[in-house]
């Protein structure tokens, strides 16, 4: 028997190959989408302006509110630790539990990461939108794919190239 409820999460991630250019690449998709009429709800990276290394503030901007919040924490250009800050991340979530409410067409994640491939970060809230059947995009390392395949099911890994989105946006969100 095949059906809607078997198909698992409408979600994918698209791999990020480290050049860089995975945030733009969302901000291209959400905004052609919603050329298209459709509610792209979510959130995605920047950099503060002038930011030019590894140690600089990260920031996730609210697609619809333009609403900033700063997931990062100052530890020093020689630091090796992790700069991601749950508690920034924690308030921003708001964004996604908002979009699972209003059961946006498309939502967009800026990174499953290491927070969600150990559980932490949006991993409640991915997991909301999903069991809603709201697809869902982001980005993935390669070192979180196979955290990323396991707590998904299975949901596809896409190269960072415009035609196999393009084909998952197609059978997944115009296809709805």
């Amino acid at each position: 028997m095949s059906d809607e409820t078997d198909a698992g999460p409408r979600a994918a991630a698209i791999l990020d190959d480290g050049s860089g250019s995975a945030d733009a690449l969302l901000a291209s998709i959400a905004s052609s989408q919603r050329r298209a009429g459709r509610r792209v709800r979510g959130l995605l990276m920047t950099h503060p302006v002038g930011a030019q290394n590894c140690a600089a503030a990260m920031v996730l901007v609210d697609l619809e509110t333009r609403e900033e919040y700063l997931v990062s924490q100052p530890l020093g250009q020689d630091s090796q630790a992790c700069r991601a800050d749950p508690q920034g991340f924690a308030r921003a979530s708001v964004v996604l539990r908002r979009a699972a409410d209003e059961q946006a067409d498309l939502v967009i994640s800026n990174r499953f990461g290491g927070l969600e491939a150990g559980g932490g970060g949006f991993c409640s809230e991915l997991l909301e939108l999903m069991s809603r059947d709201v697809p869902v995009l982001t980005v993935v390392s390669p070192r979180h794919v196979e955290a990323w395949q396991e707590f998904t099911g299975g949901a596809p890994v896409m190269p960072p190239q415009a035609e196999a989105i393009t084909r998952w946006l197609a059978q997944t969100v115009c296809a709805a």
